[in-house]
C-alpha cells in the first residue's frame, strides 16, 4: 500500500513539475484558434526578442522575478513581464506558441507545434553571451530534420521567424570595435542573416519572416543617460543603414526565389515610433522609461544582493509602460507593436 502511494506522490509532483516548467508554453492555448491538424508550424530563430524559455534558469533574468508577473503570472524564460513577439505571432497564426528546443525531449507531444530555437543573447555571430548562435541554433533545426522529427511536407506549409535584435552591434561595440568600420561590420550581420535565411529555406520552410532592427536609440539602455527624454538619433541612423541593407538583400531573394519561398520583413522600426509618438493609442502613459529598473546604475531589473534583498523596483501598473527593462518592451508594448504589423506585414504569412 505504501509503494503504491509512494507511486502515486511521484507522478502527482512531476506532473505538478511539468505544469510549472510549461506554464508560459500552455497558457496560450486558450487563446489561440488550434489547427485541428497541426500541419503548419512555427520554428523561431534569435535571441531574447522571441525566446520563450531556452536561456538557462540560472543566468539572465528571465527565469527570476519579477519577469512574468503580467503572464503567466510567474517567470517563464521570458525577457518581459509576459507575452512576447513569438506569442503574438503564434497566435496569429492560430498555432500554440512553440515549445522551447531544450525542453523538447520533457513533453515531446509539443513538437507538433513546431520548436522555438531562440536563445537571449545571441547573434548571428558570436557574442558575449554563451548560448548558440543562429548558426548553431540552425544546425540543431537540421538535425531535427535528419532525424525525421519532421517531414518536408509539414515544413512545407510552415513559418519560420528570425529575429537580429542588435547583440551582435552591442558586442562589437563592447570589445572596442571601431566607429569607423562599423558600417562595414553592419553589412557583415545582414549578409550572415541573409545566409542563415537561406539555409533555413533550403532545409524545406517556404514562409520565412526575419525583423529590422528596431530603433535601436530609443532603447532604455540607451536613453538613461538623458533620462529617458528622447531617443537618440545618431543611434538611430545605423539602424537605419542596417534595415537599408537588409531590405534590398531580402527583395534580392525574393526576386530570385520568385513563388518558390516568401521572406518577409517585419518592420519593427516604425512600428515602435508608431506606438513611442502615439501613447495614447497604444494605451501607454510611459513613454521611454522602463517599468523594472535597478534601485541604482550598478543593479538591473531582477538583480538580488548577496542577502537575496530585492535591488529593482517595478512600475505600479506595467500595462502603462512600453518598455519593461534596459533591452525589452512589456507585453502591452509587444501587443501595440504586433498589432501595428498586423496591418502591414503579416497578412504575408497566411498559407
Amino acid at each position: 500500500m505504501m509503494a503504491t502511494y509512494n507511486q502515486m506522490f511521484s507522478l502527482v509532483c512531476l506532473s505538478l513539475s511539468l505544469f510549472a516548467l510549461l506554464s508560459g508554453q500552455l497558457g496560450l492555448q486558450a487563446e489561440a484558434h488550434l489547427h485541428r491538424d497541426h500541419t503548419q508550424k512555427l520554428f523561431v530563430f534569435g535571441d531574447s526578442y522571441v525566446d520563450t524559455g531556452n536561456t538557462r534558469k540560472g543566468g539572465t533574468g528571465s527565469w527570476k522575478d519579477p519577469y512574468g508577473i503580467t503572464f503567466p503570472g510567474k517567470p517563464a524564460g521570458r525577457f518581459s513581464d509576459g507575452r512576447v513577439l513569438t506569442d503574438y505571432i503564434a497566435k496569429y497564426l492560430g498555432l500554440r506558441s512553440p515549445l522551447p528546443y531544450k525542453f523538447r525531449k520533457v513533453v515531446p507531444h509539443y513538437l507538433k507545434h513546431g520548436l522555438n530555437f531562440a536563445y537571449g543573447g545571441t547573434g548571428v555571430f558570436d557574442t558575449s553571451s554563451s548560448n548558440p548562435n543562429m548558426t548553431l541554433q540552425i544546425n540543431f533545426f537540421k538535425k531535427l530534420i535528419e532525424e525525421k522529427v519532421y517531414s518536408h511536407s509539414q515544413l512545407r506549409k510552415s513559418v519560420a521567424l528570425v529575429s537580429v535584435a542588435g547583440n551582435d552591434y552591442n558586442f562589437y561595440l563592447a570589445t572596442n570595435g571601431s566607429t569607423e568600420a562599423l558600417p562595414s561590420f553592419i553589412a557583415s550581420v545582414v549578409n550572415q542573416t541573409i545566409t542563415n535565411l537561406i539555409r533555413i529555406q533550403k532545409l524545406g520552410v517556404k514562409k520565412i519572416v526575419v525583423n529590422g532592427l528596431q530603433p535601436v536609440g530609443c532603447l532604455p539602455g540607451i536613453t538613461a543617460v538623458i533620462s529617458f527624454e528622447r531617443c537618440i538619433s545618431t543611434v538611430n541612423d545605423l539602424v537605419l543603414l542596417h534595415n537599408t541593407l537588409l531590405n534590398q538583400s531580402v527583395t534580392k531573394l525574393n526576386q530570385e526565389t520568385k513563388h518558390h519561398s516568401k521572406f518577409v520583413i517585419l518592420n519593427l522600426y516604425d512600428s515602435f515610433l508608431s506606438v513611442l509618438n502615439n501613447t495614447s493609442e497604444a494605451n501607454t502613459t510611459d513613454q521611454l522609461k522602463p517599468c523594472c529598473v535597478g534601485v541604482s546604475s550598478e543593479y538591473f531589473c531582477g538583480s538580488v544582493d548577496e542577502n537575496n534583498v530585492k535591488k529593482y523596483v517595478v512600475c505600479e501598473d506595467p500595462k502603462s509602460a512600453f518598455f519593461w527593462d534596459q533591452l525589452h518592451p512589456t507585453q502591452a508594448g509587444w501587443g501595440a507593436v504586433f498589432n501595428k504589423l498586423q496591418r502591414n506585414d503579416l497578412h504575408q504569412l497566411k498559407y
